[in-house]
This record gives C-alpha cells, sequence and structure tokens, in this order.
C-alpha cells in the first residue's frame, strides 16, 4: 500500500500573492518590505507552535500586536492560502476518488490549520498533519518520522510531495520517496496518474 502526502502550501494551494501579503502589510501600516522580512523570518517557530499568534504577529510588525490587529491578520493569513492549484487538487479528487491512501502534511500554525481544514479540498483528506498541532517541522527527519507511525506504514510505503527541496531531502531522509513538486503537469507524469 503505497501513501501519497501532499504539502500544502505552493503544491495544493498557490503561492501567497505579493497583493495579498501587501494588504496584510498595509492593514497594519507596516512597510510591505519589512512586513514581509519579518514574516518569514519568523514563520517556522510560529509553525512549530513555539510562538502563539500574538507573538508571531508582533514579531513580524516589530511592536505589540492589537486584538483587532490580531484578528485581521489571522484571518487575512488564511485568506492568502486559499487559492486551490487546481491542477494539483483535481489530481487529488482523482486520487481520492480511486480509493487511494492520501494525507496532507503542512507546515502551518494551528490558527491557519484551523482555517485550512474548512476548505473542501482540504476537508476532503481524512488523514491531515500540521506542523503547529505536532510542534514538528519540515525539513526535520521528526516530523516525517511521526506522521509514518500516525499512519502506521512503512516509511519506503510512502510518496511525500513538497515544492521545497529541503523538504523533500528530510522526506528522503526518513526513508520516504521524495517528489519535487514544480507544477501539476509534471507532478501527474511523476505519478503515472
Amino acid at each position: 500500500m503505497t501513501w501519497f502526502i501532499f504539502d500544502y502550501g505552493s503544491v495544493l494551494s498557490l503561492p501567497q500573492s505579493d497583493r495579498d501579503a501587501e494588504a496584510m502589510a498595509r492593514a497594519v501600516d507596516v512597510d510591505p518590505a519589512a512586513f514581509s522580512r519579518g514574516y518569514w523570518e519568523h514563520r517556522l517557530e510560529f509553525d512549530r507552535g513555539s510562538l502563539t499568534p500574538a507573538g508571531y504577529w508582533s514579531a513580524v510588525l516589530g511592536r505589540p500586536v492589537s486584538h483587532g490587529e490580531l484578528a485581521r491578520l489571522v484571518a487575512m493569513d488564511v485568506a492568502s492560502w486559499a487559492y486551490p492549484d487546481e491542477g494539483s487538487v483535481a489530481l487529488l479528487g482523482e486520487l481520492l476518488a480511486g480509493g487511494g491512501d492520501v494525507a496532507l502534511l503542512s507546515n502551518a500554525p494551528v490558527c491557519l490549520a484551523d482555517g485550512l481544514d474548512e476548505l473542501p479540498w482540504i476537508a476532503a483528506i481524512e488523514r491531515r498533519f500540521y506542523s503547529g498541532r505536532m510542534g514538528l517541522v519540515k525539513p526535520d527527519r521528526e516530523i516525517f518520522d511521526e506522521v509514518a507511525r500516525e499512519l502506521d506504514t512503512d516509511p519506503a510505503d510512502v510518496v511525500f510531495i513538497d515544492d521545497r527541496p529541503e523538504n523533500i531531502e528530510g522526506a528522503r531522509l526518513a526513508g520516504m520517496t521524495g517528489v519535487h513538486y514544480t507544477s501539476a503537469a509534471a507532478l501527474r507524469e511523476a505519478l503515472a496518474v
């Protein structure tokens, strides 16, 4: 039995757009370039669950975040990642319809994971793993080992799909087959479905 484990961002979803990132910066009156630097500089610790939403967004802004700003930023962040990659989502649907064993593994803080779980193409995946809920992040091998344990499967029976080479390498170190995502068409060809 082969498990197909998909990453979320920039695989099942489109990458976050500059337009959405700039809108978040403008909503809290922060320079977009500074906002972007802070967003990514602190993101892995937010994804790991080491930072609360208030702690993360305060670090991004370089100042304490208000309750209103926090609610707005969380909602805008979730929305910025909610655009499906239609080709990948179609392939995902075919695998699910064919009875394939499919799971999701994404670096995402709990507040983002909660929003993603509401998306219909994500809700269709029964087994979903988010870094913020696990306290582990990709590309660290431990997250891949834990997912294999949770799925009760041999890592050799897992095909892991991600857009980041370092995450593919982490999966390979855990004994999984890694497929570097570049496009839905290339993924379809790589999976021969």
